[in-house]
């Protein structure tokens, strides 16, 4: 097999350690170049383009324009599909994830007295319409549905919908429709890639445009998003997978090898990397690997085994557990483990991590599918100003005022005074006696 990417931040150069943070979507022109056509021709031609991009694209060669909404039959014969084993799962991890986005959401309108007789707050409501994105190109994803579908219906989002992309036989995978339908979203499209980003942005005779998308995509995806930023809003940064597992020396390094597979095997794109102070963790984790890769598929061996052996993976030994924090708050990673058996001996140094998952019996893929926290992240750094997919993205708030009769002449007077110093008169004139004359 090829080496694992190994490196020591003792032996780094700045450069190298500023390579280690880059991911595999950091440059995106090549993408950009390739999405323009696709999304002028959905602009101009809307369900035909559709087709034709799924037909081409996805190799949907049954897709047709009047199959592009998922229909109530295609619903009911996904129940009939999908072993009850799977359901179950689906819906033990609905209801954990219902339950956390539930507690999340904010409280609908709040007012405080500012000053006497004077009162400010907020008020929260949900935005009307959002496009959820659940990509399929190296697999299928009702975990995505579930995540990205919850916190939208608790928000109460009046038209939410579902765009991925469709099968050779011009469905859609069944476990995802049924995550769709528990979650309570009733409409999905068989679209995906770019050409979804565009429909959902402009509209097409089957489709309603939406002002916002969110989910997780391909390069494609993330392309797409940027270059329709000014029209629709791209929700969070989420690109191809990404995670640290940190480990200390209260761990074997078996488990952490074990941790480190998870997004790895994610595809060719992902970024992973194990970081540890702990030379003999390395050891156990180099030692481990070959067994993990030996109980996958071959699918998930190649993709991780292209990520551990490229620039966007592998292990990191660092001087001290110090030098670990330090990586790990530069890179900013999308999922984190802090694999120890005193994790919250480090949590208080880590600042910058969209996940951050403790312990010994938290791996990402529990974060996944079911404990119920958000499991769409931002990634390529956007851990460093983004939080992850919640409630709070279906929902946009508007400040609230009301200034009460005799609360009036105080706050009027200020705002004289600093409408006068800059320099607009109709500002000034609103305070001024004039009001006075028609209250």
């Amino acid at each position: 097999m090829s080496t694992v990417s190994f490196h020591e931040t003792s032996k780094l150069t700045a450069a190298d350690y500023k390579a280690l943070l880059k991911r595999s979507e950091a440059d995106l022109s090549s993408f950009v170049e390739k999405v323009k056509p696709i999304i002028e021709a959905v602009r101009l031609e809307g369900d035909e383009a559709l087709v034709r991009f799924g037909q081409q694209l996805d190799g949907s060669t049954l897709l047709s324009k009047e199959a592009l909404k998922v229909s109530e039959a295609e619903f009911a014969a996904a129940f009939e599909e999908v072993e009850e084993v799977v359901i179950e799962a689906i819906r033990y991890g609905i209801t954990n994830i219902r339950t956390f986005h539930e507690e999340q959401k904010p409280e609908t309108m709040w007012m405080k007295e500012i000053r006497p007789g004077a009162y400010a707050g907020d008020r929260l409501t949900p935005i009307r319409s959002v496009a959820i994105y659940v990509p399929r190109g190296k697999g299928a994803f009702p975990s995505v549905t579930m995540m990205t579908a919850i916190p939208g219906v608790v928000a109460q989002v009046p038209k939410l919908a579902i765009f991925t992309p469709p099968l050779p036989n011009g469905s859609v995978d069944s476990a995802t429709l049924v995550a769709a339908s528990i979650a309570g979203v009733d409409t999905v499209y068989k679209c995906g890639g770019a050409q979804a980003v565009a429909a959902a942005t402009f509209g097409t005779e089957t489709i309603e445009r939406a002002l916002k998308i969110v989910g997780p995509g391909s390069p494609w995806v993330v392309a797409a998003k940027r270059l329709l930023s000014d029209i629709i809003d791209p929700g969070l940064p989420a690109g191809p997978s990404e995670a640290i597992i940190f480990a200390d020396d209260s761990v074997h390094g078996g488990l952490a090898a074990l941790d480190l597979l998870i997004e790895a095997e994610h595809g060719p794109d992902s970024s992973a990397y194990l970081v540890t102070h702990s030379r003999r963790v390395v050891e156990e984790a180099l030692a481990a690997l070959p067994d993990h890769w030996a109980k996958m598929t071959a699918q998930r061996v190649e993709f991780s085994k292209t990520v551990l052996t490229g620039p966007y993976g592998g292990i990191l030994l660092t001087s001290s557990v110090e030098e670990s924090y330090r990586f790990i708050n530069d890179y900013a990673p999308e999922h984190l483990e802090l694999l120890s058996t005193e994790p919250f001996t480090h949590l208080g140094h880590i600042t910058e991590a969209a996940e951050i998952l403790m312990g010994p019996h938290t791996p990402v893929c529990i974060g996944n599918f079911s404990l119920g926290p958000n499991a769409v992240l931002p990634t390529s750094q956007g851990a460093k100003t983004f939080g992850p997919l919640s409630v709070h993205d279906f929902m946009k708030r508007s400040s609230i005022g009301y200034v009460t009769p005799p609360a009036y002449p105080e706050l009027a007077k200020r705002a004289k005074v600093l409408a006068h110093y800059e320099g607009f008169s109709s500002h000034e004139n609103a305070v001024s006696p004039i009001r006075e004359k028609y209250l």
